[in-house]
């Protein structure tokens, strides 16, 4: 099966260097470019690719918007983002975070990861630059939680167990050996989890681990 793919970015030469990069891949195909964040998300909604690779920086609508619009809290049915940035600023990665992006990669991060993070995507998992990880979860940690009318039902500690391993950049396979369960039980886990926090996927438990200070700043 094919992971379809829309690029946006305002840079003509980025687009194509990104859809050369993807589509020397047998199961990659790019469905689609947009020069504009307005045009990207026209796009998606019409296309309905697997993945949309999104950068910050676009005319008309940024990168922040075009991942709320397509990923957002009061979507529907969400678009899976992963933001590509040159990670300017510290604050629209969070922003695209707490969005609804589920991956960030940096543009000269190189193709491997490029291509490990939209696989990563599809698969319903999260992959974040290793040189992205550790100002962004500096910044999550010092960021204050956002209020709560009620607190979130208690997590047992195996679930506590698995969200620090995933707050710390674990695969589902990696959880899995670490803590000498199946993989099964892994994503039972990951889904129950989602459930009593109120998120919509892998990064919003990481984001909730960080603002409630479950893992330790690096």
């Amino acid at each position: 099966m094919t992971i379809s793919v829309l690029i946006a970015d305002d840079q003509a030469m980025v687009r194509r260097g990104l859809r050369l990069i993807l589509e020397d891949q047998p199961d990659i195909g790019v469905v689609g470019e947009a020069a504009d964040g307005a045009e990207a998300v026209g796009l998606a909604r019409r296309l309905r690719p697997d993945v949309c690779l999104v950068d910050i920086r676009m005319p008309r609508l940024d990168g922040i918007a075009v991942t709320r619009a397509l990923a957002g809290p009061r979507v529907p049915d969400p678009l899976r983002v992963v933001v590509v940035t040159t990670f300017d600023l510290d604050e629209y990665v969070y922003g695209a975070l707490r969005g609804g992006a589920v991956g960030f990669v940096l543009k000269d991060a190189g193709p491997a990861l490029l291509v490990e993070a939209v696989r990563a995507a599809h698969n319903g998992e999260a992959l974040v630059s290793p040189a992205v990880t550790v100002r962004l979860l500096r910044h999550l940690a010092a960021a204050s939680a956002p209020p709560r009318a009620a607190p979130p039902p208690p997590l047992s500690d195996r679930e506590l167990e698995v969200v620090r391993a995933l707050a710390h950049g674990r695969t589902n396979q990696e959880i899995a050996a670490e803590l000498f369960i199946s993989l099964s039980t892994v994503k039972s886990h990951l889904s129950g989890i989602q459930g009593k926090l109120g998120v919509r996927n892998r990064v919003g438990i990481v984001t909730w681990a960080w603002e409630n200070h479950h893992v330790k700043p690096p």
